[in-house]
């Protein structure tokens, strides 16, 4: 019987992320693991896997066992080999000639069209890379299996069809997930683990309930706290008379009685525990607003590639104030084309077909971040883009999470949670009053993710989204467009949708 123990585990970095972890991970628990952008998840993982270190405690896994790590980063080494060789190369080199047909076997069962086996890893989509690393790890026959961001650039269909997958093939092996795609989590994990600097928490629950369970657990331990301070508060207050009374009456008695009541304080107070936080970074948007109703007119519009190739039709669309426009489609039908032909007509390029009100001001961010400056700095980018001076960009920075020494590295070196962040923030800061957001979470933690959330709907903000996050879909869509075919029609909720790409 395989599994993972974890005894006393601690990480410290420039600050603590984890410590005292004790917990075992056996045959058929499959463990959500759930933390901030660089709050240790990764190197836990890469500690279990045998690449890294913790600064503390110690792993213990089952003898012989053989764990497969699914990385966030396809290897160099492999980009320019074909698909199928890729796979092929994990093998044994004495092996392969004999043992070719298991490669076979796994990409068939990871529904790999037969069209990209041959084709060079370097042009896969990024959805396809994630399940080539996967196949690379599978066809080793991995005892337990650890996966790091694995929805990383899945569109919808390969999500899902991971999410089946994982059920299917791993059901009984010890499984550790690390990923902020809450959906994934409540879908494919039955066990959550919550990464923090003091306690960490660990439910026999999935993400969904598990999260309830530990939001139950904090509004106590906030509740204990209040109470254990209130009585810190009388302690001392008591203590403080006594002394009084003690000075005045020449008791003895009553002095000592006060510095009992002193002490007990401190004790108490010494005990208390921090209230855990998310400090990743504060995400922040604004609405400046607008008086005309209708702030975007699409009518006769067809979709197209840059070719010229026709996607799809749009009869007629009008996007009204505070309207929160979710468009549904399968990877390749054109979402992101529309996006692109929306953005240059609101930045005023003449796009027959698309009206938009002179009042409209749009904040715009697509998947891969392009608007960011790689070669400039977070400093240099927010001072030179916008006129609040060196100090003021600062504090920016610092409340979106940005350490004073990250601010003058290069963009490009930032993890891509970070850029993501520096991108939310360049958006607020352009004082939009319509977003248009594609992808919007890509790389935001949880935490981001539900400030994010919280934002658009604070604000009232109109906007038009692109996103394969089902959680972010539903708490957020006020309608949903939804591209069938060569036509885009309105549908009364994605569940539809989703239910379609679950059937295939």
């Amino acid at each position: 019987m395989g599994s993972i123990s974890l005894r006393n585990a601690g990480l410290t970095a420039t600050d603590t992320l984890f410590s005292k972890l004790d917990i075992v991970i056996a045959e058929g628990d499959r463990v959500g693991l759930v933390a901030g952008n660089g709050k240790g998840k990764t190197t836990l993982l890469r500690a279990i896997a045998g690449k890294g270190e913790l600064t503390e405690g110690e792993i213990i896994c089952s003898r012989g066992l053989r764990i497969g790590y699914v990385e966030q980063d396809v290897p160099a080494g492999i980009l320019d080999m074909p698909l199928y060789d890729a796979v092929l190369a994990v093998l044994p080199e004495t092996d392969r000639a004999s043992d070719s047909w298991r490669v076979d076997v796994v990409l068939v069962d990871l529904e790999v069209p037969d069209d990209l086996w041959q084709k060079p890893v370097r042009e896969l989509s990024g959805g396809w890379q994630r399940i080539a690393l996967i196949a690379r790890c599978w066809i080793a026959e991995p005892d337990a299996l650890l996966l790091d961001e694995p929805t990383n650039h899945l569109d919808l269909g390969k999500l899902l069809l991971l999410e089946n997958w994982l059920e299917r093939a791993a059901r009984n092996i010890p499984v550790i997930i690390a990923s902020h795609d809450r959906a994934f989590l409540d879908a494919t994990t039955n066990r959550t683990l919550f990464l923090r600097p003091g306690n960490s928490a660990y439910f026999p629950l999935p993400y969904g309930k598990a999260r309830m369970a530990l939001d139950e657990l904090d509004a106590a331990a906030e509740l204990k706290r209040e109470r254990d301070m209130k009585e810190v508060d009388r302690l001392r207050r008591q203590a403080a008379k006594l002394t009084n009374i003690g000075i005045n009456s020449g008791s003895d008695l009553l002095t000592v009685k006060s510095k009992y009541l002193r002490e007990r304080a401190s004790k108490i107070e010494d005990n208390l525990n921090e209230l855990h936080k998310e400090r990743s970074g504060d995400i922040k948007l604004s609405n400046s607003g607008a008086q005309a109703r209708v702030l975007l007119a699409i009518e006769n519009f067809d979709v197209t590639t840059p070719d010229g190739r026709k996607l799809f039709r749009i009869d007629k669309l009008h996007i009204f104030q505070g309207d929160r426009l979710v468009l549904l489609g399968r990877n390749g039908t054109g979402k992101s084309q529309l996006m692109g032909h929306l953005h240059r007509a609101m930045t005023g390029q003449d796009v027959p077909g698309i009206r938009v009100s002179p009042q409209l001001n749009v904040g715009y961010i697509d998947q891969a971040m392009t608007q960011l400056p790689n070669k400039l700095s977070p400093l240099a980018f927010i001072t030179g883009q916008f006129d609040n001076g060196d100090q003021r960009s600062k504090s920016l920075l610092a409340a979106a999470g940005f350490p004073v020494e990250k601010q003058d590295k290069p963009i490009a070196t930032l993890s891509f949670g970070q850029r993501t962040r520096l991108g939310l923030l360049a958006l607020r800061l352009s004082q939009p009053n319509f977003y248009l957001l594609d992808e919007p979470t890509n790389h935001v933690d949880i935490a981001g993710q539900e400030q994010l959330e919280s934002e658009i709907l604070a604000h009232g903000a109109t906007c038009i989204l692109v996103s394969h996050d089902r959680s972010f879909v539903r708490a957020l869509g006020s309608r949903f467009l939804q591209i069938d075919g060569k036509r885009l029609k309105e549908v009364d909720d994605p569940e539809g949708f989703f239910a379609a790409t679950v059937a295939g």
